[in-house]
């Protein structure tokens, strides 16, 4: 650890804070369709788009309207980029001949099952890629059906984000919002703006956009080796700052070519969490009461400092088995303080490696740029437990504050019976209802990550079936012992949380894995949206209790201490018995000299 990494660290975190509230204000003034400085000019573009789909921006939907709409429009989407995946072939846009007769012999083919996985990675904002993204898609793959679905399951996670935060700022009413009016707003004056400067910011940087066919380049060995080129920088800023994750190329944010720089991995890193956190803001300033909103920030915040600090000091002492064996690592060749520099981009070093690893966890984004499975295992369970806790320690676009909200219900719930009283949370009595409610959505992340796990590592399919080629799942794995366990938790996690990362110690490109890791998607996806509109509806219905001396202050430290204590415990009891097979067990027998 070093002087100058924790400075990087500090200075990512004032940055954070420094556009939390602007760009706050500014996403309160889209969600309630208000004019922003923005309106004059793309104001009549939002008109022009309802009358074209017929749509009554106007018209108020109840949660049951709203959710139809909303997984309509993700079902039909979902099928569209399915299509788009198995007759890339027959389209344009392919200088390599992907999925083509002539085809090079290092490219995959987009099977059925690989193009359901990623239709559904895509859809549900996960990014799960199966496949190398260099080998294997088109570049009309990457920008209608990838890129596309970036953008508008980003959109969808704001839309469900704005009808909770109704819920608790509305009364007396059925009406949350309207579907097409908040994927429609979001998508014309945050997304599109956003995507223009921070494209041409990339391309300035150094990041390709080009429909150029790869180059061929000859090594200094003589050996002929490709150059994938491509619309690299139109898909990378959304994959950012939608916090999708998804690389054009395998390598993702650890290659130059989709993250050249210091700067560019520093705005990076700011834009994932851009979003959430200024989600905050706006869900404070809709409800009255902005601290309310930075107590749920502050939560986010505490939580990933922490994870951050743990991950880089396990990094930054390393595998003791080196200094051992007397090995010099590459950083002690370079002067550096020593540490685990396998799988790192040594451009980045430690701290930048750490902190990104940590953010793309928190959030619901699955971009790298250092390998998380050569990660030590005290980081890999910081990995593991960022998703494992739902994605809220900021999460995805709306995701994370939805799930926040979820655990703030809940700890409301807890508070009340500490006193006696009838838990309120924002002037709104939380009854039985909501908390069932809660208690479905943390449980369908539970049991999506859990039983799958099991699934995949006891199952015994027959050897070579259609399901798994290679025989039983756990065939797949290029580790054995806690580390192989905790690969396959950790794919489960990423599904589930719609992350999208990987330890990539696995090979999950089967029929077996492609199916349940989509069956994972749609639930850590979907099955969670369901329960947030239902409350969002209940909560609307509910009139205001005018708060008295006996109502739990939330708007106070004493809350943000609560909160995150409630966070942690559910989590440990949720998921520590499995973290203690993995990557605690195998941090104690990595300083027994055993390694896997």
């Amino acid at each position: 650890m070093t002087a100058v990494g924790w400075l990087q660290i500090t200075v990512f975190a004032l940055a954070l804070l420094l556009i939390t509230k602007p760009l706050g204000i500014f996403l309160w003034h889209v969600m309630e369709g208000k004019p922003q400085f923005l309106s004059k000019i793309l104001g009549p573009v939002e008109q022009l788009t309802y009358k074209l789909f017929g749509v009554d921006a106007q018209e108020e939907m109840n949660w049951l309207r709203y959710g139809q709409a909303l997984l309509a429009f993700s079902c039909v989407s979902t099928l569209f980029t399915y299509a788009i995946l198995r007759i890339q072939g027959l389209l344009p846009f392919n200088p390599m001949h992907f999925s083509m007769a002539d085809a090079p012999s290092w490219s995959t083919q987009v099977t059925p099952d690989l193009a359901f996985n990623t239709a559904m990675s895509f859809a549900t904002n996960t990014n799960w890629q199966a496949y190398s993204g260099e080998s294997t898609m088109s570049y009309l793959s990457q920008m209608l059906g990838l890129a596309f679905h970036n953008w508008i399951s980003a959109a969808v996670g704001f839309a469900v984000a704005a009808v909770l935060i109704r819920g608790f700022s509305r009364q007396n009413t059925a009406g949350l919002g309207n579907f097409w009016a908040d994927i429609s707003r979001f998508s014309l004056y945050v997304l599109f703006p956003a995507g223009i400067l921070y494209s041409l910011f990339l391309v300035w940087q150094g990041v390709p956009q080009s429909f150029d066919a790869y180059k061929v380049a000859t090594t200094l060995e003589g050996v002929s080796q490709w150059i994938p080129l491509g619309p690299i920088a139109s898909q990378e800023w959304i994959k950012m700052l939608g916090i999708n994750g998804g690389g054009f190329l395998n390598a993702n944010s650890s290659h130059p070519f989709e993250n050249p720089t210091p700067l560019t991995n520093f705005v990076q890193m700011v834009s994932i969490f851009a979003l959430p956190a200024a989600l905050t803001y706006t869900f404070g300033k809709s409800v009255g009461d902005t601290r309310q909103g930075w107590v749920l920030l502050s939560v986010m915040l505490i939580l990933c400092l922490a994870g951050t600090a743990l991950c880089y000091s396990a990094e930054a002492i390393g595998n003791p088995n080196f200094d051992r064996l007397g090995v010099e690592t590459s950083s002690k060749v370079l002067g550096d303080s020593g540490g685990n520099q396998e799988g790192k981009e040594l451009r980045f070093g430690l701290a930048n490696s750490a902190l990104f690893a940590d953010v793309t966890t928190a959030a619901s984004c699955g971009a790298v740029n250092s390998m998380h499975d050569s990660f030590t295992p005290v980081s890999g369970l910081v990995l593991l437990l960022n998703m494992q806790l739902g994605e809220i320690i900021f999460g995805g676009v709306g995701s994370g504050l939805y799930g926040m909200l979820i655990y703030a219900v809940l700890t409301v719930f807890i508070a009340g019976l500490m006193v006696g009283r009838t838990p309120e949370y924002l002037c709104k009595k939380i009854e039985k209802k909501e908390v069932k409610l809660a208690m479905l959505f943390l449980l369908v992340s539970a049991f999506s990550i859990l039983a799958l796990t099991a699934i995949s590592t006891c199952c015994d399919l027959p050897a070579k079936g259609f399901l798994n080629p290679q025989g039983a799942p756990w065939n797949n794995i290029n580790n054995s012992g806690p580390h192989g366990l905790s690969e396959i938790l950790y794919a489960f996690s990423s599904a589930t949380g719609n992350n999208g990362s990987a330890f990539a110690g696995i090979s999950v490109n089967t029929p077996f894995y492609n199916t349940l890791l989509a069956v994972a998607m749609f639930a850590g996806r979907f099955l969670m949206i369901i329960p947030v509109l239902v409350m969002a509806g209940s909560l609307a219905s509910k009139k205001l209790v005018p708060a008295t001396s006996g109502t739990f202050p939330t708007n106070t430290w004493l809350f943000v201490v609560l909160l995150t204590g409630v966070i942690l415990i559910v989590g440990a009891l949720t998921f520590f018995p499995v973290l203690t097979l993995g990557p605690i067990v195998e941090q104690f027998l990595m300083h027994e000299g055993r390694l896997f």
